[in-house]
């Protein structure tokens, strides 16, 4: 059978062999036993229903055996033969050209070069999911593959609940990942809830079909050690900055340090992951001995080397083994999986990677234990290199959430907030998110490199062009973009599909996209989908990562991530997603993304201007209502260019009024 033949028989009628289990695959943890007897023959039956009855007494043995050692029902027998990319959009079967380019990105998510652990589809941050089951991978494919542009697909947590009748001005597809009931929010009620089949975590970009390598995260990484730097005054160069993590989104640090220009220390315990992004070239060196690495970052910092080492081992070592050593940390953080710091999140030191996935799996109880000892060592050690003049913030992964849980002295006197700032609490609120710039990202469908090279000098040459009139509060945010995206090609961020990310304003996300889609309608490059990281000005509510510097008591709440996901959906998106749980942590926050295709038409042009402004500007209202400054001032000037938008001022009260 071809390609396209494959994708249009779905499940196919008569089953596929078993497949060897692939050692050389970087697979996920074994998830804990959570579900009782009776529920394990629920999840069963919930997994036999994408089968005819036929292969029931075949598959249901298979199934078991597969809850039984991996704690999931992963189908991997239905895994598809062929090579798992993203192809040029015109190699995909459909009667949707904005079906085939969903298509193109789900395979992207699942590539092998991108995807943690591929064989589970699992995306990144070791539960990241764009399906549940290899069974939903293949019907929805199928459903993509007959979609006309008058249906919409409807996603149920990886289900393809089917094909709905709608019109062309709707999304083609609506992604829901994990939205239970509130008060069934808790960490095992993802497992169990996963286990049954009947829920997953979507993550932000996995679930939503917009993940685009560490180069997703990348730029922001960079933004922020170059303002950490900024904040304490000191150059990158010959500076030191302390990190782990080399999973999806945390695999992009090194690099990151590398374009800012300073020394990184990157720690990660899985050898596989740390191999993976040093063949990459995200990272510079490998030191598996921290005897060896305390004398080679030295001779870094002497020779004000720009690199990034990447330590295979636990990072509270390296905190500890610097301190004896009095080596100063400049910039500090984690990017651990911390959301999910029971399953393979977060590793305990003084156990090899593999001991810890055996006591992971095997003895849950002590395993927790042990995440929550090495967590307090973790915050001591910190906090003995922030009495030396280190500057460290929480990355948004919920380090500090999870070590105050454990016991770590983590708290500031008053004991209620942390000792340590967010990172964007004290960064990328103010400086960024508050002023409308955020994670604006475009792949080319034509998989053509030359049309990503035409793609970054159009953008370079937009914002050269906004920059001379913007004002001057927004200047260094300007001049920041435009350096990187000059050096995006040199700097080889390109990991899976022809994609880029840029941080970008409203004003330059619609002039960016406006200017794509005339070079498509001229024919000098293919189709564009534009889309971005959840991780941004107006799409997440999360109280201690994208919305923890709003102070008017509001940051629990959710409306603007649901307002952003509706509002997006009827003003021109080609797909829409919402998902409970992110980087953060099931139960811990709610975020919407979104899909774009551009193809040149006046349609695709009265949507992007419709759609991205909305969808900037929802999140600057928000900010402006909780009296951020930098929000006030970018809601005015939106509203100064909109005549049409009218949004409430908040009015500031005297400080000297509330001594009661």
């Amino acid at each position: 059978m071809t390609f396209k033949e494959q994708i249009q028989q779905g499940i196919p009628t008569i089953l596929p062999e078993p497949k060897p289990y692939e050692t050389n695959i970087n697979h996920a943890p074994k998830r804990k036993e959570i579900l009782s007897d009776d529920e394990k023959k629920l999840a069963l039956r919930n997994a036999l229903r994408y089968f005819e009855p036929k292969d029931h007494a075949v598959l249901i043995q298979e199934f078991l055996e597969e809850l039984n050692t991996y704690g999931r029902i992963y189908m991997y027998r239905l895994r598809p033969d062929y090579k798992m990319y993203a192809r040029p959009i015109e190699e995909y079967p459909g009667k949707s050209e904005q079906a085939k380019a969903i298509m193109l990105m789900i395979q992207n998510n699942l590539d092998y070069a991108v995807a943690q652990h591929p064989h589970e589809l699992i995306t990144y941050g070791g539960n990241g999911a764009v399906f549940s089951n290899w069974a939903q991978y293949l019907l929805t494919m199928k459903y993509l593959s007959e979609m006309t542009d008058e249906q919409t697909l409807t996603m149920y947590s990886g289900h393809p609940m089917g094909l709905f009748p709608s019109h062309k001005e709707a999304p083609r597809v609506v992604v829901t990942n994990g939205m239970v009931i509130p008060n069934y929010s808790k960490p095992d009620d993802w497992e169990k809830f996963n286990a049954l089949g009947v829920s997953q975590y979507g993550q932000m970009t996995a679930g939503s079909y917009m993940y685009i390598g560490p180069q997703g995260i990348v730029h922001g990484t960079t933004i922020t050690v170059l303002n950490g730097f900024r904040k304490i005054k000191k150059s990158p160069s010959g500076g030191l900055f302390v990190t782990s993590g080399l999973g999806g989104m945390s695999g992009a640090q090194p690099k990151a340090g590398n374009i800012a220009g300073c020394v990184t220390v990157c720690a990660e315990v899985n050898p596989k992951i740390t191999k993976i992004r040093h063949s990459q070239g995200w990272v510079n060196e490998i030191v598996s001995n921290i005897e060896d690495l305390v004398p080679r970052v030295k001779k870094a910092l002497e020779n004000k080397e720009v690199i990034s080492i990447a330590y295979l081992g636990n990072v509270v070592d390296v905190w500890e083994r610097f301190d004896q050593e009095n080596l100063h940390i400049d910039l500090g953080s984690d990017q651990t999986s911390l959301h999910n710091p029971w399953a393979g999140g977060y590793y305990p030191t003084g156990y090899s990677f593999e001991e810890s996935n055996e006591m992971m799996a095997n003895n849950p109880e002590k395993f927790k234990t042990e995440v929550q000892k090495t967590l307090r060592r973790h915050a001591d050690a910190i906090n003995k290199h922030t009495a030396k003049g280190t500057y460290f913030f929480d990355y948004g992964n919920a380090f500090l959430l999870e070590a105050s849980r454990a016991g770590a002295d983590v708290f500031a006197p008053n004991g209620i907030d942390f000792k340590y700032p967010s990172y964007v609490q004290d960064i990328m609120g103010p400086m960024c998110f508050d002023y409308g710039f955020g994670p604006f990202r475009w792949v080319c469908a034509s998989g053509k490199p030359e049309d990503l090279a035409k793609t970054d000098a159009i953008a370079s040459a937009v914002l050269e062009e906004l920059a001379k009139t913007s004002p001057p509060e927004i200047q260094q945010q300007m001049q920041d973009n435009i350096q990187w995206i000059k050096g995006a090609q040199e700097n080889k961020l390109v990991v899976g599909s022809q994609a880029r990310i840029l941080y970008a304003d409203a004003e330059g996300r619609i002039k960016i996209a406006e200017a794509f889609n005339q070079a498509i309608a001229k024919g000098e490059i293919g189709y564009v989908i534009l889309g971005r990281d959840h991780h941004d000005v107006s799409g997440t509510d999360s109280p201690y990562r994208e919305t923890s510097n709003i102070y008017d008591g509001s940051k629990f709440t959710a409306d603007m991530a649901i307002q952003n996901v509706i509002g997006d959906s009827f003003r021109g998106a080609t797909w829409v997603s919402i998902h409970n749980g992110g980087g953060v942590g099931w139960g811990e926050v709610i975020n919407g993304g979104f899909g774009m295709v551009l193809d040149g038409s006046e349609e695709a042009s009265r949507r992007l201007q419709s759609m991205l402004f909305w969808d900037v500007n929802n999140g600057i209202s928000r900010r402006s209502w909780a009296r951020n400054d930098e929000a006030i001032f970018a809601i005015k000037r939106a509203m100064e260019t909109q005549p049409l938008l009218k949004v409430t001022i908040p009015n500031k009260v005297d400080d000297a009024l509330l001594n009661f």
